[in-house]
């Protein structure tokens, strides 16, 4: 502090050397008794020593003034303390104006944002009506294919659903103990037609386990898990799910993931070298699984090598405690 208030005064600090170097010098010229000039000295020395002390005070005490205004840095309305001359007066009125004017742009993002959020969340909404009508057409005139593209669709629109309602501030969390196996079998059956046409074998052997979780949320995260299994699976391979502990296995024999992906394969909007070869991958789904697992407490890890497949692990044996 010291130091940083020497350095604002240096100017000072270098005139007064200057008139003290030519005041010692035309008391030489003048011949003039030393101890007159040593009490001159003295003199303004201890005077000097007062002022600094003063200047050097209230440097301080501003200093800590402007410290609790940073965290005060997101305030609509600075507490500015009162303006010492024209020059502060001038700059916390140019402060005060910065700060309304980002107050005016922050709740202009804001409404923009609500917005687009309400618009999406109606289209996810209102999308589900045809596809619910699609289905009721494909019972009547059976087209496998188009049915797994209708799946698909169905998933994305999931997918954009629980994005929304993981960036809002009202998710419904509700933590009870929950039966594993009815879950896997629900997202088993879902995904049926698309094991069918891609020849995909299933070995799926029963937990036998609960876990304290949020059932919606769980089967949303083990759905697109079995997604990508599915996706990034050839036709004829297999996959598998099962207990191991506390933990539920999601593994499949597909294409796997290259070493250097693995690191950042749960960051938002990250594809890969799978995704830019098939151009199929959005990046948000396993980030959307790692949020949701992260939000209820919960653990997600991925193993993989190229060209033998993936596995991923859901660990729900920790303490449910939910994050907001």
């Amino acid at each position: 502090m010291l130091w940083a208030y020497l350095k604002r005064q240096w100017k000072l600090l270098f005139m007064l050397a200057v008139f003290t170097c030519l005041s010692g010098a035309v008391f030489w010229l003048y011949r003039l008794p030393v101890e007159s000039v040593l009490y001159a000295a003295a003199l303004c020395l201890a005077l000097g020593l007062v002022l600094f002390l003063i200047s050097y005070l209230c440097f301080r005490h501003r200093h800590k003034e402007l410290v609790w205004l940073l965290h005060q840095a997101k305030e609509k309305v600075l507490p500015l303390p009162p303006p010492r001359g024209q020059l502060e007066e001038d700059y916390q009125a140019l402060l005060q104006a910065v700060c309304t004017d980002r107050a005016a742009m922050a709740q202009e993002n804001r409404s923009r944002l609500q917005d687009l959020t309400d618009y999406y969340t109606l289209w996810a909404h209102q999308i589900k009506t045809p596809i619910a009508a699609m289905h009721l057409l494909f019972q009547e005139m059976p087209q496998p294919e188009l049915e797994a593209e209708l799946l698909k669709i169905e998933q994305y629109v999931e997918m954009v659903l629980g994005y929304l309602r993981l960036g809002s501030g009202s998710t419904d969390y509700v933590l009870r103990s929950t039966a594993l196996d009815p879950l896997l079998r629900q997202a088993v059956r879902k995904y049926a037609r698309l094991f069918i046409l891609k020849k995909i074998s299933l070995d799926f052997q029963e937990t036998n386990r609960s876990a304290v979780t949020d059932e919606k949320w769980l089967s949303f995260v083990i759905e697109q898990l079995l997604s990508n299994a599915i996706k990034y699976t050839p036709e004829g391979g297999q996959v598998r799910i099962y207990g191991d502990g506390a933990t539920v296995v999601i593994a499949d024999n597909g294409i796997g993931i290259q070493a250097e992906d693995l690191p950042r394969v749960f960051e938002k909007g990250f594809t890969g070298f799978n995704g830019r070869e098939n151009r199929k991958s959005t990046g948000i789904g396993l980030y959307l699984c790692r949020e949701v697992m992260d939000r209820l407490n919960h653990g997600i890890s991925i193993a993989s090598r190229p060209g033998q497949g993936t596995l991923v692990r859901l660990d729900l044996s920790q303490r449910q405690k939910l994050v907001e």
